[in-house]
């Protein structure tokens, strides 16, 4: 995850230590001669970098083009780190299904351990008993289906207020990206700490921590040059966001500690875990480091990836009038008129969930899944890979492979119409939230999030472009990042359909 967001600066740093140059080439390629027979294809390296000056700025693009000259798993080397880089939806079914165990690890990094207390949470934590259990407690009691609709309310409510914005800014320009990132900051704030604290500024805390997961540290690639992390302020930065963070965690667990509750309302995030916290039957010690680890997970999980997919599952419809007039006809139907399509009717809108599905296809919320890390040796499609092997999996360029997809980098949301491929982790061609022991425990949280919003304004509102842009002509350049957002944000004019 932060090996591909930032420019790789530290270059002008390594070459500067030409004294080691020869040695370490050496070393480098008297390894890979000798491993040569028994590894998968890999592009020439450089000494010390490895195969780094080959990502270039958009490293998911970078990737699926070194993957068509030299095939769909493919070895790189990252600094020291052999990493298996995985292109086609065959690959990925052997990586997350026939040795999922195999690949369950997580490689050790500098900044998220630094940012989650040492990666005691279920992202970044190594694979074994106390990741198992963790992720039970998480999944049973904070992501369930039954939980998942224990905070209904919620989102109709701050699908409520999104609807209330539209329809006071009628027929001036507002600022959808930033409308439906309040609407997801809002739905999270409020499911996890039971209100938003917008006086104490934690989305912008929050952003600072996100964009510091994504930056390149040299010393998790090249650990003897791990003093350029500490020169740099790279790690002192981290360690400052950290407590930044943490100070404003405690106090939110603190304000839970001296609530007073009615016994009517829906408990939140922090109340669940603070429950668990005191349950000595359940056999595992939920200490509060990993709470608020656990908390970040959330939010880091959520914020960015929910946002991201609901921006351009709109850039989409708008940039697809035929798309969106579809869609409308279907959300009228159901709607019959009412001020608001509630939950339950989601399941009888097929198309909405198509939509969604092909939104996700295209614009995966993590374009490079979370690094897995290998745990013993494995053959792997007739190749021996080492252990501690890292395994970057593209789910861009696999939602984009056509050889699983015709016209792949058409929006045609009919695709999935009386398919059976679905983002639950049993279809390797469609990745957005990964598969196997280490997919993403929360899509079904997420998934609801961005189809109760997306059924509602289309269904309240038509939309036009500011300054007479035709739709076709909608901007779709994408900025760079851990996730994959708009360049510039989404300007739309909304205008009341009934």
């Amino acid at each position: 995850m932060e090996i591909f967001s930032s420019s790789l600066t530290f270059v002008a740093c390594v070459s500067l230590i030409t004294t080691l140059i020869l040695f370490i080439g050496f070393k480098w390629f008297t390894f890979d001669s000798k491993a040569k027979k028994s590894l998968p294809p890999s592009p020439p390296t450089l000494p010390i970098i490895g195969n780094f000056h080959q990502l270039g700025s958009s490293p998911r693009q970078a990737l699926r083009d070194l993957s068509n000259k030299y095939g769909p798993l493919m070895l790189l080397h990252l600094g020291s780190i052999p990493t298996l880089v995985v292109s086609s939806a065959e690959v990925a079914r052997e990586i997350m299904k026939t040795h999922d165990l195999a690949f369950s690890d997580r490689p050790n990094l500098s900044i998220p351990n630094i940012l989650f207390y040492g990666s005691t949470d279920i992202a970044f934590s190594r694979y074994g008993e106390y990741w198992r259990q963790l992720k039970s407690i998480v999944v049973l009691n904070l992501l369930s289906a039954t939980r998942v609709k224990s905070f209904r309310q919620v989102r109709e409510e701050e699908v409520g207020l999104v609807l209330g914005v539209l329809g006071e800014n009628s027929g001036s320009s507002v600022d959808m990206s930033a409308l439906l990132g309040s609407y997801t900051s809002n739905v999270l704030c409020r499911v996890a700490f039971g209100k938003t604290y917008y006086e104490l500024g934690f989305t912008d805390k929050l952003k600072k921590f996100v964009d510091m997961l994504g930056t390149f540290c040299v010393g998790s690639y090249i650990p003897w040059l791990s003093f350029i992390d500490r020169l740099s302020g790279l790690l002192g930065q981290a360690h400052a966001i950290s407590k930044e963070l943490d100070h404003f965690l405690k106090g939110v667990v603190e304000d839970h500690l001296n609530k007073k509750t009615t016994g009517e309302e829906t408990q939140d995030f922090v109340d669940i875990l603070r429950d668990i916290q005191k349950d000595k039957t359940i056999g595992f010690t939920l200490n509060t480091n990993t709470l608020k680890a656990v908390i970040l997970d959330v939010f880091v999980a959520g914020s960015d990836t929910i946002f991201s997919s609901l921006d351009w599952a709109m850039s989409e419809l708008i940039k697809h009038p035929r798309v969106m007039k579809k869609l409308q006809q279907e959300v009228t139907e159901v709607g019959q008129g009412r001020p608001m399509i509630p939950e339950e009717d989601l399941e009888k809108m097929p198309y909405l969930k198509a939509v969604v599905k092909e939104a996700l296809r295209l614009h995966a919320p993590l374009p490079l899944l979370l690094a897995r890390e290998a745990r013993n040796g494995v053959n792997l499609m007739g190749y021996d890979i080492p252990p501690r092997t890292q395994v970057i999996i593209n789910a861009w360029a696999i939602g984009r492979d056509p050889a699983s997809w015709t016209e792949p980098e058409e929006f045609k949301p009919e695709r999935f119409i009386n398919s059976p491929v679905d983002y639950k982790g049993l279809h390797y061609e469609f990745l957005p939230f990964g598969a196997g022991r280490r997919g993403c425990p929360g899509l079904h949280f997420g998934v609801v999030l961005i189809e109760i919003i997306l059924a509602n304004i289309v269904y309240k509102y038509n939309f036009a472009l500011p300054n007479a842009v035709k739709d076709v002509d909608l901007d779709m350049t994408e900025a760079n990042g851990v996730t994959v957002q708009r360049k510039n944000p989404l300007l739309v004019m909304p205008s009341p359909r009934f």
